[in-house]
């Protein structure tokens, strides 16, 4: 694991990231081995105990055991005393077996506990990463293949870790016990055993690369399946609302046979890889008991020998088989800890050097400002510049793709300026020199499309701190024009809202945007066309309480509709990202440009439109 010059933590392989992930959980993790090994230690001892009954208590062989285990036997009584009480015998049996049952249970107690706190990291490193990362990275990333990412990738590295990697050391104990102990029985039949394990290995590295192309593919696929899920249903009312619930159940299983044709394909690869497993087995044990009956008739081993290096070789397919099944499972933990890099990886968001928290009621200027989303559709925002002074209120208008939004989401800096992009100043601060988290805190936003927790009304009101009172989300709610329709809700603010507010109409879910806003009563308010789903009367009445009650504030007011800005200190006109005019209502009006045409036809047939152009007409009237 490296660090960036920015001291951001950079993985540079799989392996650094599958250590920092194991942060907290490693200690707990060797425990379990060490309880894996003994297990495998005392999985050997069972067949010596069967080998020393029939060739020693049963026959008459001298005992093949440790010199310290012959001591303490002929001290007790000798095999004699085995013959006479073949249960003490079997109590060795049971107290064998009772030994590695208790420490299997804690092998598999300390490993599930390590591999819940292993996932446990991974999961808090992923969501805090993706918490500090730009807003323009999650505008290049699907939801959906986030999700999958931090799901479906998460849980194969766990699988691996704890099923796989953690049995890696029982596995190699177990080859060198098994292997020890069948060379001190029998080294032709050993060498003919052993000859299957490099086999083994290595037609597990030929399927290592196959598998893991295959499982990348698929991995990919299925990150798009649930993109497609995820988008289905967030949007579930507008699939309804136009009847398209026939063309996305197609689209949904277009991908999803896409997908599964990917799966299959890797479960050929994967079946393939276990039947050569199996037939490799087949061959290996078939070749034992063949060797072991022949040397057995000649003389060569006796019958508790051939009986424990039986035994001893079954013990030994299956840590064998296992190591095969960890070489083909790290090509797919390889590829999802290479999906969970790209985000560890990505570049944060990141403050400046003795990053400032100066006083944010100042004036507000942008200087030759220019920006582009670099996604080839050229600047979204051309050379503008314009000040705001500090407690006015600015109204912006201009249509569609004309760069408005844009100018906000620069003032929060979540898309920042580059060298010669021009810059942004809020008194004598260049905001790109001041503390992104105070900087947010300072400037509250209503954007175009509110989002809304699944939470209650005024859990959303409040949510930027727990702090808020009942007054307080009804102070703001009564300036949002909200109160009166909460109160009419059975529940009131407890009305529990659906996801993105879906229980909510449009103007509702705008109004408590607007509340959860105003409850901060931040020092600069941006109100990003956040009253076009209420009606006239509504945007009316809220339009007046926000002069009346955000006090001090910077207000900026951007709208399609005329009647939300033109009582604004100041009003910009943009088009194609650049400011066509600039001025007072009244100003604009006489100017008569692109203003003046937009407020004619907005304004065409309204009575406040009539009324006026009857006052113009009576007073040119008495001029004549």
């Amino acid at each position: 694991m490296n660090k960036r010059t920015d001291g951001q933590q950079y993985f540079d392989t799989p392996v650094a990231l599958i250590r920092y992930f194991l942060k907290g959980s490693i200690g707990v993790f060797v425990l379990s081995m060490v309880f894996a090994s003994a297990v495998s230690f005392l999985d050997m001892v069972l067949p010596r105990i069967i080998s020393f009954t029939v060739d020693s208590v049963i026959a008459d062989k001298a005992p093949d055991l440790p010199a310290f285990v012959v001591v303490r036997l002929e001290a007790a009584g000798g095999v004699e005393l085995l013959r006479s009480r073949p249960v003490l015998i079997a109590a060795a049996v049971l107290a064998v077996a009772l030994t590695g049952a208790i420490f299997r249970y804690l092998f598999r107690y300390f490993n599930e506990v390590a591999a819940e706190r292993f996932v446990k990291k991974m999961r808090d490193s992923l969501y805090g990463k993706i918490q500090r990362l730009p807003y323009a990275w999650h505008g290049r990333n699907s939801t959906g293949d986030i999700i999958q990412r931090c799901t479906s990738d998460v849980e194969t590295i766990k699988v691996f870790v704890s099923e796989q990697l953690t049995s890696l050391v029982r596995v190699i104990v177990l080859i060198a016990l098994a292997v020890s102990f069948m060379a001190g029985i029998n080294g032709t039949m050993t060498a003919a055993a052993s000859l299957f394990i490099p086999i083994v290995i290595g037609y597990s590295l030929f399927f290592y690369a196959k598998i893991g192309n295959a499982f990348e593919k698929a991995d990919t696929e299925e990150g798009r399946l649930s993109a497609i899920a995820q988008e289905n249903l967030t949007g579930i009312r507008v699939v309804r609302a136009f009847g398209r619930e026939s063309y996305e159940r197609e689209r949904f299983e277009k991908q999803n046979s896409y997908y599964t044709g990917f799966w299959i394909h890797l479960m050929r690869i994967l079946s393939l890889n276990w039947v050569t497993g199996d037939v490799m087995t087949g061959l290996q044990y078939l070749l034992v008991n063949i060797m072991g009956a022949v040397f057995c008739v000649n003389g060569r081993i006796t019958a508790g020998e051939f009986i424990a290096f039986v035994s001893y070789n079954s013990l030994l397919i299956w840590p064998v088989r296992s190591l095969g099944r960890v070489i083909s499972e790290m090509s797919k933990a390889g590829i999802s800890l290479d999906r969970l890099r790209y985000i560890m990886n990505a570049e944060e968001e990141k403050n400046p050097e003795n990053a400032l928290r100066p006083p944010m009621d100042r004036d507000i200027r942008f200087e030759n400002v220019s920006f582009s989303y670099g996604d080839g559709s050229g600047e979204a925002v051309s050379e503008v510049s314009f000040k705001v002074s500090a407690g006015t209120t600015l109204g912006i208008l201009g249509g569609t793709g004309s760069g408005k939004s844009t100018l906000m989401y620069l003032l929060e800096r979540l898309y920042p300026l580059e060298e010669g992009q021009g810059r942004i100043l809020i008194g004598d601060a260049d905001i790109a020199q001041i503390d992104q988290e105070w900087l947010r805190a300072q400037i509250g936003m209503v954007l175009q499309e509110p989002y809304l927790f699944s939470r209650t009304i005024a859990e959303n009101i409040a949510i930027t701190s727990g702090s808020y009172k009942d007054k307080d989300i009804r102070r703001a709610s009564k300036t949002a024009d909200l109160l009166e329709t909460v109160d009419h809700f059975p529940s009131g603010f407890e009305t529990f809202v659906g996801e993105r507010g879906v229980t909510l109409s449009g103007g509702q879910k705008q109004r408590t945007a607007i509340a959860q806003m105003l409850i901060r009563q931040c020092p600069i308010m941006i109100f990003d066309d956040s009253l076009s789903a209420v009606d006239a009367e509504t945007d009316a009445r809220i339009r007046a309480a926000l002069r009346k009650d955000t006090g001090d504030a910077t207000v900026i007011l951007i709208a399609h509709r005329i009647t939300t800005i033109m009582h604004a200190d100041q009003i910009l006109v943009m088009d194609k990202g650049r400011i066509r005019e600039r001025g007072t209502h009244e100003e604009l009006l006489a100017l008569g440009g692109t203003y003046r045409k937009i407020y004619d036809l907005q304004m065409a047939g309204s009575e406040e439109y009539a009324l006026q152009n009857a006052e113009e007409e009576r007073g040119e009237s008495d001029e004549r």
